[in-house]
């Protein structure tokens, strides 16, 4: 069957309110190859989200362990404290531009970010972007799940005992794989209730996270009589010609730790009440928790160095040190609705979405959740996390490349060609203007093609320290590497905007 539309836009105009536009009444679109309840646009009356829910969302995804261990990774590098958090607090005023431009579609339109990849990529070719965001939260969702799992086990092990002691089973305590699989399944039984139930649900976790960090700085301070002297050690890359080749790919590799919700942002802000709600929301709740929380890292690492003479960059383990039972069971609740949060409004969310665009007839938004959870287990994420050069500058690097890439011609689509206006039912309608060749947009797909070739091409490691020739993929690329979000961004949207300026759009 095929979408039943009105015939031309000003047959039937498209309802507009403060603008915000949803279908035009009596639209009725049944072609379930592109169609499901999950993927329609957000009627006006449930699009309710205020200012505090976004900010609340970006507080509860921002405080979480990986975040935490951003600034302990790069001074793992040889930088200060002070160049660790300027990298981190720069790089997420960087990335909030392109999550405001690509999360005005949400408001105004009230669809997922695949329903707003085929304006670009066309109704088939929208599967391209949407699978390499899926892909990419798989392995999220496992990196993310593995930490959590690591945090019940080593909190559970300091009250019970004997944990890590187990018989082990594929190289890992038994415990250690029980408490993975049961993190891993309380996560998606939340996310199996829906959206409301995660908007409920990041309300509550955002202040009370806040409160367990804070709880966490004033133990270890009052323990320590103050700031140990982390702070006063000095980088050992200084601010000259050592410097800046570990701060470009660092401050790559901090984009791309949100550059995923760069595209797919507009999964949450299509239930936004409008502009104004996802664009304070989110401007007050990345940059400033992500800077903050990486300052009380800094801090809490400190003190901990003069309290224990080295200094405990994991907040896991640095918990564990105390005996105190009470304070054991809240750093463990604490550590559960952290990552909880994070994971499944970072890493289920999208996926479930990207899955259901791949085949609505036969996956929801429920569907592409239980998928994602499989996924992220199969991909073995403890493999990514062994080391901050496999972390930072490959796994961080190369996702970021890409993700630039589509998030170039997202916004060279919507913002330049199109200034924001869209034919809402076409999104939905074979053979429309959405339609291109066969479903799919050839000038998106040979903008994604040269922006991701010179992002990721000249990908590179140091001997032993990950999968990439020291030479390079294409060795002439090379010194793009080190800007590979940047450089696929900037490249696929003069190469999207070249290839379509001049043409008829809506």
């Amino acid at each position: 069957m095929t979408a039943t539309v009105p015939p031309t836009p000003s047959d039937s105009p498209i309802p507009e309110q403060a603008g915000r536009v949803e279908l035009p009444p009596g639209t009725v679109l049944t072609d379930n190859r592109f169609v499901n309840d999950d993927l329609l646009p957000v009627p006006l009356a449930r699009r309710r989200w205020t200012t505090y829910n976004f900010a609340a969302l970006w507080v509860g995804m921002a405080h979480n362990i990986p975040s935490w261990l951003l600034a302990s990774g790069l001074v793992a590098l040889g930088m200060d404290w002070k160049q660790a958090v300027f990298t981190i607090a720069l790089a997420n005023v960087i990335v909030l531009a392109p999550m405001l431009l690509t999360g005005h579609a949400g408001p105004k339109y009230g669809i997922p970010f695949p329903v707003l990849a085929r304006a670009s990529f066309g109704l088939r070719g929208a599967n391209l972007p949407a699978l390499i965001r899926a892909g990419v939260a798989c392995a999220w969702f496992g990196i993310q799940t593995w930490i959590g799992g690591q945090g019940i086990f080593v909190l559970l092990g300091k009250l019970f005992g004997g944990w890590a002691e187990a018989s082990e089973v594929g190289g890992q305590p038994w415990t250690l794989w029980m408490c993975f699989v049961l993190f891993w399944a309380l996560e998606l039984a939340i996310i199996y209730r829906g959206m409301e139930a995660l908007r409920r649900f990041e309300n509550w976790a955002a202040p009370f996270v806040i409160v367990g960090a804070l709880v966490l700085l004033v133990w270890v301070a009052n323990k320590a009589g103050g700031l140990g002297p982390l702070l006063d050690q000095p980088s050992r890359l200084g601010w000259g010609a050592d410097f800046w080749p570990v701060f470009f790919p660092s401050l790559m590799g901090m984009i791309a730790f949100w550059s995923t919700l760069s595209l797919n942002i507009p999964d949450f802000t299509r239930f936004g009440a409008g502009q104004r709600a996802q664009v304070w929301g989110q401007t007050l709740g990345l940059p400033t928790t992500m800077t903050l929380f990486a300052l009380l890292s800094v801090f809490v690492t400190s003190g901990s160095q003069a309290v224990y003479g080295a200094a405990v960059w994991d907040p896991v383990a640095l918990a564990a040190r105390t005996d105190n039972v009470f304070g054991l069971l809240f750093a463990l609740v604490t550590v559960l609705v952290a990552t909880i949060s994070v994971n499944i409004a970072a890493n289920v969310v999208s996926p479930a979405y990207d899955l259901a665009n791949l085949a609505p007839r036969l996956i929801n938004f429920r569907t592409g959740a239980l998928v994602t959870g499989v996924v992220g287990v199969l991909i073995m994420p403890w493999k990514l996390t062994e080391t901050p050069e496999l972390y930072i500058f490959t796994w961080l690097g190369l996702v970021g490349g890409l993700l630039g890439t589509v998030a170039g011609i997202l916004i060279a689509d919507y913002w330049l060609i199109r200034r924001t206006v869209l034919d809402l039912p076409a999104l939905y309608t074979p053979g429309g203007r959405y339609w291109y060749t066969s479903g799919w947009n050839l000038r998106a797909v040979a903008a994604f093609v040269a922006g991701g070739v010179l992002a990721v091409g000249g990908s590179h490691s140091a001997p032993g320290k990950g999968p990439f020739p020291e030479d390079g993929l294409i060795p002439f690329l090379k010194p793009l590497a080190d800007y590979g979000w940047a450089v696929g961004l900037g490249a696929s949207l003069v190469v999207y905007v070249g290839l379509t300026a001049g043409r008829r759009r809506g």
